[in-house]
């Protein structure tokens, strides 16, 4: 999608941080936005920042953990504003602890959320993509978090690595159709989602073997990884550049390549060397086709 002017977004987790630097980027392509988050507070200040700035959106209040508010919300912005040419699925939750610590509420909460909230995303909204069929554009938010790990954040990684699966997948499935699929994999952000991770989280979900991420009596805006982190503005600059070229992946912190290229050196390392029967790999040639990660075949022609 090389023209943004006049198309329609739908931007989950939408009131602040990635999301709403994905709204402002789109905007300033002129595009016209649907802004939806749980947080009805955060809607309205995210209003507000963008009627500062001579912007306008439609605030939509969702809870994309819940299947049935999901038609409602996509029929409304689409009576509003229009079809819908870009869904970015980016709404999520965070907290950190041991992986074996975790309850079944920390689960069941962020996977509800990060992965739910996606499938939900999809199944609203590629039909309607496909049927009206001009193409369009999904954008999967997963994480750096999705492709690597260091520990202590277990429930999160689960749910970005599958984040990761499903956008390769749709990527695949849905290149026919000429709508394109990026799976964006940020890393530290300026937002505000460990604060709002714990105001989203239902009272029937509270039990926890979750820890706190700042110490006491520390503000977030004075740790280093805050400080030095990019604006959720700067993001959705990346996330524009990555729609207009069709990229499988949109990466935006380049001090991850050592971690990535381990990970891939220890995945190829781990293959045995023994000769392979070729019959066996014309049985899986289906399944051994790189040209999703390798050839331009996949990319839809612009739009």
């Amino acid at each position: 999608m090389h023209d943004f002017r006049g198309k329609v977004a739908f931007i989950t987790g939408g009131a602040g941080g990635i999301g709403l630097g994905i709204a402002q980027a789109f905007i300033a392509e002129g595009m016209r936005v649907a802004l939806a988050d749980v947080r009805r507070d955060a809607l309205g200040r995210a209003v507000q920042v963008l009627a500062a700035e001579g912007s306008s959106v439609l605030p939509i209040e969702l809870d994309v953990a819940n299947r049935g508010a999901w038609g409602p919300a996509a029929e409304r912005a689409v009576r509003e504003l229009g079809a819908v040419d870009i869904l970015v699925s980016n709404a999520g939750v965070n907290f950190v602890g041991p992986t074996h610590r975790a309850t079944a509420e920390d689960w069941e909460f962020l996977l509800s959320v990060n992965l739910g909230g996606a499938i939900n995303a999809v199944q609203t909204f590629v039909p309607r993509m496909i049927q009206r069929a001009s193409g369009g554009h999904i954008v999967i938010t997963s994480s750096v978090s999705g492709l690597f790990t260091s520990g202590g954040s277990g429930c999160y990684v689960t749910s970005k690595f599958a984040l990761v699966g499903l956008g390769e997948s749709l990527r695949a499935d849905l290149a026919e159709h000429g709508i394109g699929v990026s799976v964006l994999c940020p890393g530290p952000v300026q937002s505000e989602l460990f604060e709002s991770s714990v105001v989203v989280r239902p009272v029937s979900m509270a039990a926890t073997g979750s820890l706190p991420v700042i110490p006491a009596g520390t503000r977030r805006e004075d740790t280093p990884i805050f400080a030095t982190a990019p604006s959720g503005l700067e993001i959705g600059r990346q996330v524009v550049r990555g729609i207009r070229r069709n990229d499988l992946y949109i990466l935006t912190h380049p001090e991850t390549r050592p971690m990535l290229e381990a990970r891939a050196a220890a995945l190829l390392g781990s293959l045995p060397h023994v000769p392979v029967d070729p019959r066996r790999i014309q049985a899986a040639e289906g399944l051994l086709d790189p040209a999703l990660y390798t050839s331009e075949i996949s990319k839809p022609p612009p739009q």
